[in-house]
């Protein structure tokens, strides 16, 4: 399971590098599932939203509130909400080649 991010599926105003690089991993992602399919072995992808790590250490609080609150969750995600995911995406026998969104729908 790779992970890339929100910003590799719909990109990001000044996050250009950071957006196709995450954009790069989906791509592997599904070149890698196309390729390692025939062996069995499954490629899939997590693409997280906003989650609550140190990477959000230099994000006010306001910025963080107003993301919160355009989530159709209601809440930025959690390091556990993307474990969540990867583990689902581990035991899935028949996915292959998915990005799987964890961003309490902020990106659907």
């Amino acid at each position: 399971v790779t992970v890339s991010s929100m910003w590799g599926q719909v990109g990001a105003s000044c996050e250009a590098a950071y957006s196709a690089t995450k954009g790069a991993v989906i791509a592997l992602t599904k070149a890698l599932a196309q390729e390692l399919g025939p062996s069995g072995i499954r490629v899939n992808c997590v693409a997280p939203g906003v989650i609550l790590t140190d990477m959000c250490a230099n994000v006010d609080e306001d910025t963080l509130a107003s993301l919160a609150r355009q989530a159709a969750l209601g809440r930025n995600g959690t390091p556990e909400d993307v474990a969540q995911a990867v583990e689902a995406l581990a035991e899935a026998e028949f996915v292959t080649g998915q990005v799987l969104g964890v961003s309490g729908g902020l990106v659907m």
